[in-house]
């Protein structure tokens, strides 16, 4: 997209944990890396949404640091140079902070720019109508307004917050009156009905310059402090990024501003907040079910099955939800799916590692997925990617061997270093940190063999 006076960027908000469609979406990897339709991810379908309308460099992703590697992998199968475009938050400090930290990377190499700011894990099923109403937007913008995309409700919606319109501005746009939070159904049944209250979708397009001055003006504590952690520096510490105030963009500015516009839209809008929100979105069987992986029904309707790793055979079972992985299975009325976030709020509780990891955990060197794990042993299949190393760090009554089962590796530690083959076995290392080096040009995969020794 070209603008005669200012450059235009695509902001994409890519943290958060995703909980709500646990097992699949976990701490380490959320659901925006996730595939649940098709061979793209949440983040790659969302790039491609917005590729026939920004350039190829004008993306900036704002991720956490323990997502930034992936991200980076995902943007480069979509030809999207991920260096010098993903934005590091150390720690998540809600959107406030996100969107502040990547409006003021954009303003060290600009003066202005419009800047349009998209959720990285929505879907959108009509991409010419969303493109349309960005257009618009754009053009809300270049006037001075701060917009935001109001969905069009079609059923009265409790798990959203709402927007409410006054008079009507340029392109169909209205004024924002107030934002509601998540109403009761009553209240809902009413926003319907009066026919000028939006779905918040958490999109916005706006002038970096004017949206500075609506920091300066209602949140200058937090724009202060930020743009004193980027002084003379290109990432923020964690230590600092911490102290910053844990504040929503709607808290921040949206509620408090007097250019803010809501524009009106259509275009089939899902924020996938649940796995019923998940199913209403994708497309039905005969049965009304939607199923994926290897699933086998006998009389079974209105539900959700997916299998990532096993067979899954329903008899009988009717509005239900069931999400299989390899390591845990979700069973749920299809309605109550949203509640599945207590049960993972449980699991942290009791330090389970399902909730925030799958036994297969990604890194920029590969990958390791955790085969077996009991009192006495873990296991693990390690795949180290060409030419790279990684080191494992010496855990208290442990001592480990590797079996080289494709590749060339060496490996070291403070007291011995090995260079084995496939086939070969190494000896006892229980000393120190230990560093896997991969010699040859194709990956490296090794059996990793981790015995717990009792503390005496």
């Amino acid at each position: 997209m070209s603008d005669d006076s200012l450059d235009i960027y695509a902001v994409l908000l890519a943290g958060g944990s995703g909980t709500r469609l646990w097992p699949v979406s976990r701490k380490l990897y959320p659901k925006q890396l996730v595939n649940f339709m098709g061979r793209d991810s949440l983040i790659q379908s969302t790039v491609k949404r917005l590729i026939p309308v920004f350039d190829a460099e004008s993306f900036r992703i704002v991720c956490g640091t323990e997502h930034l590697y992936e991200i980076a992998k995902h943007l480069d199968e979509l030809g999207i140079r991920a260096e010098g475009n993903i934005i590091s938050e150390p720690c998540g400090r809600n959107t406030a902070p996100a969107i502040l930290l990547a409006l003021l990377s954009i303003l060290k190499k600009h003066t202005d720019a419009i800047i349009c700011v998209f959720p990285a894990d929505h879907v959108i099923r009509d991409s010419e109508g969303f493109q349309g109403k960005l257009r618009s937007a754009v053009a809300l913008a270049s006037e001075g307004y701060i917009v935001t995309f109001g969905i069009t409700p079609d059923y009265p919606e409790t798990g959203y917050g709402y927007i409410e319109g006054s008079q009507t501005v340029d392109h169909g746009a209205l004024v924002i009156k107030r934002f509601v939070e998540k109403p009761d159904l009553e209240t809902a049944q009413r926003y319907l009905a009066a026919g000028n209250y939006f779905w918040n979708s958490g999109m916005f397009a706006f002038k970096a310059s004017i949206m500075i001055k609506e920091f300066e003006m209602h949140q200058p504590q937090l724009l202060r402090e930020m743009q004193m952690l980027l002084q003379n520096q290109p990432t923020v510490t964690e230590n600092g990024y911490a102290q910053l105030a844990n504040i929503s963009i709607d808290y921040a500015i949206m509620e408090k501003t007097d250019r803010g516009v809501v524009l009106p839209s259509d275009f089939g809008w899902s924020d996938i907040g649940s796995w019923n929100s998940l199913y209403d979105f994708l497309p039905k069987d005969d049965q009304n079910n939607v199923l994926s992986g290897d699933v086998v029904c006998e009389d079974t309707t209105h539900c959700f099955i997916m299998g990532r790793d096993r067979l899954i055979a329903t008899n009988h079972i009717h509005n239900m939800v069931v999400i299989e992985t390899p390591d845990s299975v979700f069973v749920s009325d299809l309605k109550r799916s949203r509640d599945v976030k207590k049960i993972v709020a449980r699991l942290k509780a009791k330090g389970r590692s399902e909730y925030h990891a799958h036994k297969t955990v990604f890194s920029p060197w590969g990958s390791a997925k955790e085969l077996e794990n009991t009192d006495t042993l873990q296991t693990y299949r390690i795949n180290v990617l060409s030419k790279m190393d990684c080191r494992l760090p010496k855990s208290a009554n442990t001592s480990d061997r590797f079996m080289v089962i494709e590749g060339q590796a060496r490996i070291a530690s403070s007291q011995m270093c090995e260079d084995l083959r496939a086939g070969d076995i190494t000896p006892k290392f229980s000393d120190s940190d230990i560093c896997i080096t991969n010699l040859g040009n194709r990956p490296l995969v090794l059996i990793q063999i981790r015995l717990l020794v009792p503390s005496s």
